[in-house]
C-alpha cells in the first residue's frame, strides 16, 4: 500500500511538472509570437505614413512640372502595388516578405526618380510645402529603418525561442513555425558608384 501511494505521488508531480513546463513553453510562444505581430504591424504602419506623404509630394511636384507626367504617374502605380500588398502576419513567411520588400522598393524606385525630377525645378526646390514633405518623406525612411531592425530582433528571439530544447518539440505539436526575416535588397552590397 505504502509503496503504491508513492508511485501514485510521483507520477502526480510528474504530471504537474509536465504539465507547467508545456504550459509556460506554451504561453512563451504565444506571447512571442505576438510580439513579432506587433513588430509587423509597426513595419506596416511606417510603410503606411510614406504612402500617405506620396500623394501630397505628387501633387507638389505636378505643380511645378506637369510635363513630368510619366515619373508622376509611375510613382502613383508604384503606390498602389505597394499598398496592396498585405500580409498576414501569423501566416508570413520568406516569400511573403519577399513580395512586400520587392513592392516596397519599387516604390522607393519611383520616388528616387520623383525627387531627381525636382533637382530639375529650382522653384519647387525653394517651395516650403516641398521641403516640408521631403523632410518627412526622410524621416519616415529612418522609421522604416528602425521599425525593420526591430521586427527582424523581435522575429529573432522568437525564432530562437521555439528552436530551442524541449520548446522545439511543443512548437512542433502547436504548429508554431518559424519567421521570416527582412534582408538586404538584391544588389545592395555594391557600393553605387559616383560619377563627376
Amino acid at each position: 500500500m505504502k509503496k503504491s501511494l508513492i508511485v501514485i505521488g510521483v507520477i502526480v508531480i510528474l504530471a504537474i511538472v509536465i504539465y507547467s513546463s508545456v504550459k509556460g513553453s506554451y504561453n512563451g510562444m504565444v506571447e512571442k509570437d505576438e510580439a513579432v505581430s506587433a513588430a509587423w504591424s509597426q513595419v506596416e504602419n511606417v510603410y503606411q505614413r510614406r504612402a500617405d506623404l506620396i500623394p501630397n509630394l505628387v501633387n507638389t511636384v505636378k505643380g511645378y512640372a506637369a510635363h513630368e507626367n510619366e515619373t508622376l504617374e509611375s510613382v502613383i502605380a508604384a503606390r498602389a502595388k505597394a499598398t496592396s500588398v498585405t500580409i498576414d502576419p501569423s501566416k508570413m513567411d520568406v516569400a511573403d516578405i519577399t513580395k512586400f520588400q520587392q513592392a516596397q522598393d519599387g516604390l522607393s524606385s519611383a520616388l528616387g526618380r520623383l525627387i531627381a525630377v525636382a533637382e530639375s525645378y529650382p522653384d519647387l526646390k525653394a517651395n516650403q510645402n516641398f521641403l516640408d514633405l521631403q523632410a518627412q518623406l526622410e524621416g519616415t525612411e529612418n522609421r522604416i529603418t528602425v521599425e525593420r531592425q526591430k521586427f527582424n530582433d523581435t522575429a529573432r528571439d522568437y525564432n530562437t525561442y521555439i528552436r530551442s530544447f524541449p520548446r522545439n518539440i511543443f512548437a512542433g505539436m502547436f504548429n508554431f513555425d518559424k519567421r521570416a526575416y527582412f534582408e538586404a535588397s538584391a544588389g545592395a552590397e555594391k557600393a553605387p558608384e559616383v560619377k563627376f
